[in-house]
């Protein structure tokens, strides 16, 4: 009788053959069972498929350990594989042709796995012991195989379909140059994106990409967030055994909503994950928007996947082996009515596919099949359908490291990447999101190359690396450009002008569609949309084109759409870029898209037979930092090439811009968001001329409760530096900021004269940062808000050590710090010299009776200065708590942070410690804010403490 090892060297041609057209199952199956290491086995998924079975048979063949899993592995994946290869398997695995090692008696009690492999084959070979519950889930298998025996060849047909289909990751540049540089094998390609529950309970009419910064501002560091891999979507939450039916996932385009789907697809089309279910049906929307007539959702199905027909009516008898998968609910161009009766309809009633798709979604059809939607935040599909909705918020640091990694080859590129993109905000922040990533990774292998980069390349390129949002983005667009305009018509040494002359006119037709489209709001363009433009979709995969927009080619249907929202912002901004010509324009253009103004007259393209409604405004909101960044590269020369006509009186237009955004900040009522915006286009356009004229004119700047990223105090500081004078206000009260957004606007802290930082997730390094702010001989600052942050024992002995020097800050507010008894230490040595401060306030930290006792020591000596410990001693301060309750109970949303949760919690243990006031106003606001905090906490018990 042959070993394992002789049988595979003899067969060893045979199996070749048989496997080598889609290696990917047993490479997978191998590399669990570890005969393959994870790096050998992602090495052999970059060769090609004969190379790499012939590699994998070559280390399985090395000794007999290794021959007999790899036969124990050609039993799972047998099925994938041609009908010589099973009846291969048959012969050989089944029985006991092969030799193998008697095993030693071993008692079913004592038998335990002693790793992944050895669990998922117990009981699969004669040589194994076979416990009571496997036995039990063999027979249970056995009733489901009997009942599914002729459905066997056709999942097989379907998971391989399905695999071949999802094992590649789309790369958005099939071309030659930089983009060839990553792998596309979604083992290789594929990073872990950052899913959790999502609870947000109010919309949002924002551009999506701020909501999800705002999102992240609070969920990072507010929640205990349960972080979900896609394979467990359809999980039980806590102790409940039933699995959950119906599951919604939300993202911003680009998060890798669809990618995740992809991963899940493949995951159980190769046999390891969700194996419970007998089928997969993935489903995309925008196929489904060529479905005009009424169809049944068999008549679905049997056209979707033409090689089931035969067998669903047979998988429709056990819907609970079902999955169906609906991915981008947002490009489905049928209305859908949730509240519309449910019909009676079943899986042969022929409805329109809108009907089809809410009743399958509502469960009013297959109620017992499962299924996972995924959407925009745009597109609302009601919660109270979902046992479970998720928010994608796409990369941690961890993972920006890891995709950096992937995506070059060389390691050594991909740390200096990585460690510019850390040390730059904008990048920093973008990064999270994969197609942002994918974008910058890019755009900086001009920057960052291995070996010795060509002198016509840099001659070329004539940029430094990017540093905003608009310069990264056009040296994305531009490094696309090259690659291919160059192939065959121009030396690498060409300059930049005349690379972008060859594509002059396919960046005006592009830009065009980009900026009439997102006018309207439209994303998804079919052939004809294209060639109204002079877009040919042949050219797509041809020229540079295969940078800028997809093909979403189906069986049924093909449409075509930027590969992200942004890459359309920013191709609109461009081609307004080159398509205003003078400073009237541009000053017109300006008031349209920030405020709704419409042009009273205009030559300019751009400007002309546009409508646009107010309450599309937010959603031009990254257009017009694009617009900003791309103006300011004209300006520099670097459209040198696109323009048709020079710009007039260009040497001006710096101080007339400035003029305008004064005009705004000084004479508007502008609401925070637009505010921001505008500080963000400054930045962009980063010209200090211009910046210069702005800045002295905010005197005031409110963004109270607008969840700042690191980006948006990038943009703040910037525009703020050029001003000379105090800022009489700088509101960041619930921002989000935390430790490196506040350093981040370090260097203008000490010129605000009122500084609200309450509730911004700092701790004792921003104390630290403050109190050295304090010491300044240039500080400013009267009113500190410090409410609300986690600066800890050491942050008050840091802030008292600052006072001690300090004669300008008049009022502190310390309320629920984390100052304990330790953190007054040294409070009477520093702040008895002190002889500004009149208020102190530092109710809702347990300093416990020693530390009252020093502040009663500290009023004698500063008899001047008021210090309030207790809620019940200020009318004001408890008017004010109360005005936050309510505040809560009106937007719940705000009660999902565990933050606020923790104060409501401290304000009441206040309120108990202070002790009962016999009579009088204060006794009654005292007690009405017990009252109602305790309502507040005892309605969200579940919620919090669910998490």
């Amino acid at each position: 009788m042959k070993s394992a090892q002789q049988l595979l060297r003899s067969q060893r041609d045979l199996l070749l053959n048989w496997t080598c057209d889609h290696p990917a199952p047993l490479l997978r199956w191998l590399r669990d069972a570890e005969v393959l290491s994870f790096d050998h086995y992602l090495s052999l998924l970059e060769r090609s498929p004969s190379n790499a079975v012939a590699q994998a048979l070559e280390t399985v063949c090395a000794t007999e350990e290794s021959s007999q899993k790899f036969l124990q592995v050609l039993r799972e994946v047998q099925d994938y594989y041609c009908r010589d290869l099973q009846v291969w398997v048959e012969r050989h695995c089944m029985n006991d042709t092969v030799s193998k090692p008697k095993p030693a008696p071993v008692k079913v009690e004592d038998k335990k796995p002693k790793g992944p492999f050895a669990k998922l084959f117990k009981g699969k070979n004669k040589g194994f012991t076979v416990t009571a519950e496997v036995t039990a889930k063999e027979e249970l298998k056995h009733c489901r195989s009997v009942k599914f025996s002729n459905t066997r060849a056709p999942i097989s047909a379907h998971k391989t379909t399905l695999l071949k289909r999802t094992e590649q990751l789309k790369c958005y540049s099939e071309g030659e140059g930089v983009a060839s540089n990553s792998a596309s094998h979604i083992e290789i390609r594929y990073t872990d994106l950052f899913v959790t529950e999502d609870d947000d309970l109010i919309g949002s009419s924002q551009h999506e990409y701020f909501d999800l910064a705002s999102r992240r501002a609070r969920i990072y560091v507010h929640q205990a967030c349960q972080r979900i891999r896609p394979c467990d979507l359809l999980s039980s939450q806590g102790t409940s055994a039933r699995p959950l039916k119906r599951v919604k996932v939300k993202g911003i385009a680009g998060i890798g909503k669809s990618v995740a789907v992809q991963r899940l697809v493949y995951e159980w089309a190769i046999g390891k994950n969700m194996r419970e279910f007998t089928c997969v049906f993935d489903l995309r929307f925008r196929e489904l928007n060529l479905i005009e007539a009424p169809l049944s959702l068999l008549e679905l199905l049997e056209d979707r996947f033409r090689y089931l027909k035969e067998v669903l009516p047979d998988l429709f008898t056990s819907p609970s082996s079902l999955l169906f998968i609906l991915d981008g609910l947002d490009e489905f161009k049928f209305p859908l009515n949730w509240n519309s009766p449910g019909k009676d309809i079943d899986v042969d009633s022929k409805v329109p596919v809108s009907e089809l798709m809410v009743a399958l979604i509502k469960g009013s059809l297959l109620p017992e099949a499962s299924l996972i939607l995924t959407t925009r935040p745009s597109t609302e599909a009601p919660k109270r359908f979902f046992q479970r909705c998720c928010v994608v918020l796409g990369f941690e640091e961890d993972q920006v490291k890891e995709y950096t990694t992937k995506f070059y080859k060389d390691s050594n590129v991909a740390g200096k990447v990585y460690d510019y993109i850390l040390n730059n905000d904008n990048l920093f922040v973008l990064s999270f999101i994969p197609l942002y990533c994918y974008i910058i990774c890019t755009a900086m292998a001009e920057f960052f190359s291995s070996g010795p980069q060509e002198i016509g390349d840099l001659k070329s390129l004539e940029l430094n690396p990017p540093r905003t949002v608009s310069e990264v983005y056009f040296c994305y667009l531009f490094t696309a450009v090259k690659h291919h305009a160059l192939r065959g018509r121009a030396e690498r040494s060409t300059p930049r002008s005349e690379v972008l002359s060859l594509a002059k006119q396919q960046l005006t037709n592009l830009g065009k569609l980009a900026y009439e489209n997102l006018l309207k709001k439209k994303i998804m363009f079919n052939r004809g949309d294209l060639e109204n433009y002079g877009v040919t979709p042949a050219d797509i995969q041809s020229t540079f084109l295969c940078h800028i927009l997809q093909s979403v080619k189906e069986e049924t249907v093909e449409m075509f759409s930027f590969f992200h929202l942004t890459v359309q912002e920013h191709l609109a901004a461009l081609y307004c870029a080159i398509n205003l010509f003078s400073q009237e324009d541009i000053i017109q253009a300006l008031d349209f898209w920030c405020f709704g103004v419409h042009p009273p007259s205009s030559t300019a393209v751009p400007l002309q037979n546009i409508d646009l409604s107010m309450d599309k405004l937010e959603s031009l909101q990254m257009f017009t930092r694009f617009f900003m960044g791309m103006l300011r590269a004209r300006l520099a020369g670097q459209l040198d090439g696109l323009v048709l006509q020079p710009m007039e009186q260009e040497d001006d237009i710096p101080a007339r811009l400035g003029l305008w955004f004064q005009d705004q900040f000084k004479h508007r009522e502008l609401e925070n968001q637009t505010a921001l915006n505008l500080l963000h286009c400054l930045m962009e356009f980063h010209m200090d001329e211009a910046t210069s004229i702005v800045a002295p004119e905010i005197k005031k700047l409110n963004l109270f409760k607008m969840k700042l990223s690191v980006v948006d105090c990038a943009a703040i500081h910037y525009v703020l530096q050029f001003s000379p004078h105090k800022l009489q206000e700088l509101n960041l009260g619930y921002s989000n900021i935390g430790n490196r957004g506040l350093n981040r606007l370090g260097p203008i802290l000490h010129r605000c004269e009122s500084l609200y930082l309450r509730y911004n997730c700092l701790d004792r390094q921003a104390a630290i940062l403050e109190s050295a702010v304090l010491k300044s001989n240039e500080c400013h600052v009267k009113q500190l808000f410090m409410c609300g942050n986690n600066l800890g024992p050491e942050g008050g002995l840091e802030l008292w050590n600052a006072l001690e020097q300090n004669n300008t800050v008049e009022e502190l507010y310390l309320d629920i710090t984390g100052i304990t008894e330790r953190g007054t230490e040294n409070i009477v040595k520093c702040l008895s010299k002190n002889t500004a401060l009149k208020t102190l306030t530092i109710v809702g930290n347990d300093i416990g009776e020693v530390g009252r006792r020093r502040l009663r020591e500290l009023e004698q000596c500063r008899p001047g200065l008021r210090i309030i410990t207790n809620f019940v001693d200020d009318l004001g301060l408890l008017q004010a708590y109360l005005d936050w309750v309510e505040e809560i109970q009106a937007d719940r949303d705000q009660m999902e942070s565990v933050k606020n949760v923790d104060a409501l919690q401290s304000v009441l243990q206040g309120l108990k410690v202070a002790g009962k006031v016999e009579k009088g106003e204060n006794a009654e606001k005292a007690k009405e804010l017990q009252t109602k905090i305790e309502e507040l906490l005892k309605s969200s018990t579940d919620l919090i403490g669910g998490r």
